[in-house]
């Protein structure tokens, strides 16, 4: 049923529109039946009365949504235990949702949650369209909400990122120094703005050092595993990179599969780098040289923000946080 308002639930269900306001109001003079008949209808055809949305924000649902790309990866589960924590402190449930970058996912989650489902919103967003109409109908419905590390620029919010530039580019510059000639830059996303970011300290890093830039060194990974490791495999099998610098950690661990299968030796063939928050890098064969972002810290400060404006009726001031990542090297891209 389109556009379902309490008339037509009423006609539908054969009750007064009384009968169904008393139902949604919680009063006792209604037949217990008749009032979970209504309810029951009334969750399947995705109706909520606006009155009902409203007391819903008015009272508080003491619940926080964190929308995210994935949760195996280790920086966003460490991201999530610091918002969790945060919450828990403030007497708050977190409620979680992933998206698995699937654009379409996160505009059903927002606009599922635009109802009074939640107090704010804290997420790390998919990136892959550029209308965010679904989005500022938040700030009409008086839903807070805050980005962490993968944000849109257009969207007026609080934001919490890391030093991305910088690190990139020190990366590619590490990689530079070791010797590599010709690094490949792994990718997932280039559209959002942390994929444009980090590929431009890769481009400038390069430019440095007077190492012309290569398109079809930009390899364009998925969110699958088996079609990674056929790009990868190609990749290093015709194009023949000497570095690997990788944008996101899972493409790392596809590299490694992959040099391990066609007998290519890391670091003595191919250095590699990559983002990743992974406790156990030091311990992968060889270690993994790593951009590490403080996540844990970034979930603290995203939750702590998003308090902020719920507890200054939205009044806290929308600026963007700009943490420090830290560059570990270790034998995957030194060698000794």
């Amino acid at each position: 049923m389109d556009n379902i308002n309490i008339k037509k639930l009423a006609k539908e269900l054969n009750i007064s529109t009384s009968t169904i306001s008393r139902a949604f109001n919680g009063n006792t003079d209604i037949n217990k039946d008749t009032k979970e008949r209504i309810l029951a209808y009334a969750k399947q055809h995705n109706y909520l009365p606006n009155h009902y949305a409203s007391n819903l924000r008015d009272k508080k649902t003491n619940t926080l949504a964190v929308i995210v790309p994935e949760i195996a990866n280790d920086f966003f589960s460490q991201a999530i235990n610091g918002i969790e924590e945060v919450a828990r402190k403030k007497g708050f449930y977190i409620l979680l949702y992933r998206t698995d970058d699937v654009f379409e996912k996160e505009v059903s989650f927002v606009n599922y949650l635009n109802n009074g489902k939640a107090d704010g919103i804290i997420m790390s967003v998919s990136g892959e369209a550029s209308d965010h109409n679904y989005l500022r109908q938040l700030e009409k419905k008086h839903v807070p909400v805050v980005f962490f590390d993968r944000v849109y620029e257009d969207i007026e919010a609080a934001k919490v990122t890391t030093n991305d530039y910088d690190a990139s580019f020190a990366a590619t510059e590490h990689l530079i120094k070791t010797g590599c000639k010709k690094i490949a830059y792994l990718v997932v996303n280039k559209s959002i703005s942390i994929g444009k970011v980090r590929m431009q300290g890769y481009m400038d890093a390069l430019a440095k050092h007077k190492i012309v830039f290569d398109d079809t060194l930009v390899i364009d990974c998925s969110n699958d595993e088996k079609e990674n490791y056929k790009i990868l495999k190609k990749a290093l099998q015709v194009i023949k990179p000497d570095g690997i610098f990788s944008s996101v950690e899972r493409l790392a661990f596809a590299t490694y599969y992959v040099c391990n299968d066609l007998g290519i030796s890391i670091p003595n063939d191919l250095k590699v780098i990559s983002f990743s928050s992974l406790r156990v890098a030091p311990l992968l064969s060889p270690p993994l040289s790593t951009i590490t972002q403080p996540a844990y810290e970034m979930g603290v400060k995203a939750a702590t923000l998003l308090f902020d404006v719920l507890e200054n009726n939205g009044l806290a001031p929308k600026k963007q946080h700009v943490l420090k990542s830290k560059l570990f090297i270790r034998k995957s891209s030194s060698g000794s």
